[in-house]
């Protein structure tokens, strides 16, 4: 079976960087759309002033975002598969959620120590953003259904872990760095978007908290400085930790088993061929069809 369109030399299989989804211009805005919502959704007590009416229904918001999330994260997915999402990719992104999934619970609950996200960085780094958006939002639907942590904060932690993995397959030159610097570029990200993942899962937590039990919930009577203020002491006192542990863990398993997983997911993705059509031609008009 060979890719139709190639023409004069080939490149060899081990220096083509395949990717199971590319961006179109559909993916691109559908992910743009979403992440928008994503920002509004998380950011809104920052971005709504006091005297606005978003406030005066703030216990109902995020239950609002969390349900409008959910459909546009599907309308990303349905668009993404519609740009080249073949039953191939289609498997490994159920693998590789699978694994992810299953990989979430050993240290939940143990200091933030989730050796899952490590794997979200190289499974995005490899398979490029439009699959990274999708494998992460997945992989944290499919670990919410196992560990029995569906809930209104679960369409945030979806579009979270999807902003995550996207990330990883956004970093520069996939197709030429290699070796140490590579690994040392994926811990340096894993390790920044551990904390900024804490931190803006914080923002979707954090206004669930009664202002009349705690000083450092979120007060929709109060400014915005106010409240960046409650937030920052939110998470120094909840979440600092956490995200550390996190962060720690994922800089050491991406330095430990980083090259021989993007090994494998790289060979696996070559394997795969993604990215070759199959092509379908008869010899003659009463022979046999010929696979090409």
């Amino acid at each position: 079976m060979t890719s139709s369109g190639t023409t004069g030399k080939r490149t060899a299989p081990h220096d083509r960087q395949a990717r199971a989804v590319r961006l179109g211009p559909r993916s691109v805005a559908a992910l743009l759309l979403v992440s928008a919502v994503g920002v509004a959704g998380f950011g809104w007590p920052f971005l709504a002033p006091p005297d606005a009416s978003l406030n005066a229904h703030a216990q109902d918001a995020p239950w609002l975002f969390a349900g409008l999330l959910v459909l546009l994260v599907a309308v990303v997915a349905a668009t993404i598969s519609e740009s080249g999402l073949g039953p191939k990719a289609v498997a490994m992104l159920g693998v590789l959620a699978a694994a992810g999934a299953a990989l979430r619970p050993i240290g939940a609950g143990t200091a933030g120590l989730e050796p899952m996200f490590f794997l979200m960085v190289l499974s995005g780094r490899v398979l490029g953003p439009g699959f990274g958006f999708v494998l992460g939002s997945v992989t944290m639907f499919a670990s919410a259904l196992l560990t029995g942590g569906v809930g209104p904060w679960m369409p945030f932690q979806m579009l979270a872990m999807g902003w995550f993995t996207m990330g990883a397959g956004l970093l520069p030159a996939p197709d030429r760095l290699r070796g140490r610097a590579e690994l040392l570029m994926l811990a340096a990200y894993g390790f920044l978007a551990a904390f900024a993942y804490g931190t803006v899962m914080n923002l979707a937590g954090w206004t669930f908290m009664n202002a009349l039990a705690s000083n450092i919930a979120f007060d929709a009577d109060a400014s915005v400085a106010s409240n960046l203020a409650r937030f920052l002491a939110y998470c120094l006192a909840t979440s600092l930790g956490w995200d550390g542990g996190r962060a720690a863990m994922t800089v050491v398993l991406t330095l430990a088993l980083g090259a021989p997983v993007l090994r494998a997911l790289r060979r696996a993705t070559r394997r795969a061929a993604f990215e070759a059509p199959v092509a379908f031609e008869h010899e003659h008009d009463d022979g046999p069809a010929r696979r090409t």
